[in-house]
C-alpha cells in the first residue's frame, strides 16, 4: 500500500479541524514552563541547602535543564504562546542555559524543517549519527554537543560563519545576540569567582553534563533510521512514551506530528495525533526499546534500515 503524502494530508484536512489545532494561547505555555522551570529551581534550592542525598540530585537537575531545550524549540516556532514577546523572552532564558543563541537557531531549525533527513540539505545531518558503538557511546555523552554549541556561539560572535541558512539581512542580529551571550557567560563567571563561590558549578555545570545523556537519547529517535525521503510521515519518527517523557519534551515525542504541521501549537499535538495516527508511517514503542534495536542494529551492521514499528 502507497504511504499518504504528509501535503495531502493536510489538504484533506476539515476547515473547522485546522481551526481548532491552530489556536494560539499563552496560558498552556505559561502553566507547562512555570512547573518547568519551577522544577529546576526547586532543585536548585535544594542543592544549595545541601539537603541529604542532594548529590542524587544532579542528574535530575540535569535533566530538567538538558529539555529545556524543547521550550527553546517551541519558542522559535512562535508556537509557545500566543504573544510573541513572551516567546522571545522565554526562548532567551532556555538558550542561555543550553548555550543555543535563540535567533540562530531559528535558521537552523527551519532549514532542518524545510530539508528534512534529507541528506547535504539538512543542517541536522552535518555532524552524521553515530554508526558504531563508540561512536554511539560518544554521541550519548553529550560532549560533542557541547563543544558544537560553544564553537557556533565563538564563531558567530566574531563573525566567522557562514552559514547557508541565515540570510545576509540577518548575519548582524545573529552576530549581537551571540556577542551578547558570551558575554552574559563571562558576567556569571566573574561574579562566581569574585564570591568565591561553587554554585555555578554544582548548579549548573555539573547537572548539565550529566543530563545531557537524556536528551541526546531523546533526539536520536526523532530522525535516524528513517527513510531519505520528502514525506514527512516518514521521514520523522513519533515515538509512544510516557505522561512525563511528553511533558518534559513539550509533546514533542509526537514528532511526525509536529513536522507535517509545525503550526500546531504544542499542546494541541495530542488532539492533531488523534486525527492522524492511522496515517503515521514510522513509529516506535518508547525510547528503551528504539535505542536496543539501534546498538543491535549497529552490531548487525543495518542502521540503514527503518525500525520495526
Amino acid at each position: 500500500m502507497t504511504m499518504p503524502d504528509h501535503k495531502d494530508l493536510l489538504a484533506s484536512l476539515p476547515s473547522e479541524t485546522r481551526k481548532h489545532l491552530l489556536v494560539q494561547s499563552d496560558g498552556p505555555g505559561l502553566v507547562h514552563f512555570a512547573v518547568h522551570f519551577g522544577a529546576i529551581l526547586l532543585g536548585a534550592t535544594l542543592i544549595i541547602f545541601a539537603v541529604p542525598g542532594w548529590q542524587l540530585l544532579l542528574p535530575v537537575q540535569g535533566l530538567f535543564i538538558g529539555f529545556l531545550f524543547t521550550p527553546l524549540h517551541e519558542t522559535i516556532h512562535r508556537t509557545a504562546f500566543r504573544s510573541e514577546e513572551l516567546s522571545v523572552a522565554v526562548a532567551a532564558i532556555c538558550g542561555f542555559a543550553v548555550l543555543i543563541a535563540p535567533n540562530w537557531f531559528r535558521y537552523f531549525h527551519f532549514a532542518h524543517h524545510r530539508f528534512t533527513h534529507e541528506p547535504g540539505r539538512d543542517p541536522e545531518l552535518e555532524a552524521g549519527k553515530p554508526e558504531t558503538l563508540g561512536a554511539y557511546l560518544l554521541y550519548v555523552s553529550g560532549g560533542p554537543v557541547w563543544l558544537g554549541n560553544v564553537r557556533v556561539l565563538v564563531s558567530n560572535a566574531f563573525g566567522r560563519r557562514d552559514d547557508p541558512y541565515v540570510p545576509a539581512r540577518a548575519r548582524g542580529k545573529v552576530v549581537r545576540e551571540a556577542r551578547l551571550y558570551l558575554c552574559a557567560y563571562a558576567i556569571v563567571i566573574l561574579a562566581c569567582v569574585a564570591a568565591q563561590s561553587a554554585a555555578l558549578i554544582w548548579l549548573w555545570v555539573v547537572p548539565a553534563l550529566l543530563g545531557q545523556p537524556f536528551m541526546r537519547l531523546y533526539l536520536l529517535a526523532e530522525h535516524t533510521r528513517c527513510p531519505h525521503v520528502a514525506n514527512m510521515l516518514e521521514n520523522t519518527r513519533t515515538t509512544f512514551t510516557t505522561r512525563f517523557v511528553r511533558f518534559i519534551a513539550w509533546n514533542m515525542p509526537y514528532h511526525i506530528e509536529h513536522h507535517t504541521y509545525p503550526a500546531v501549537p504544542f499542546h494541541k499535538l495530542p488532539a492533531f495525533h488523534q486525527v492522524i495516527r492511522a496515517q503515521l508511517g514510522c513509529t516506535q514503542n518508547g525510547y528503551g526499546r528504539y535505542h536496543k534495536d539501534y546498538v543491535q542494529a549497529i552490531s548487525e551492521g543495518n542502521l540503514n534500515l527503518k525500525d520495526p514499528a
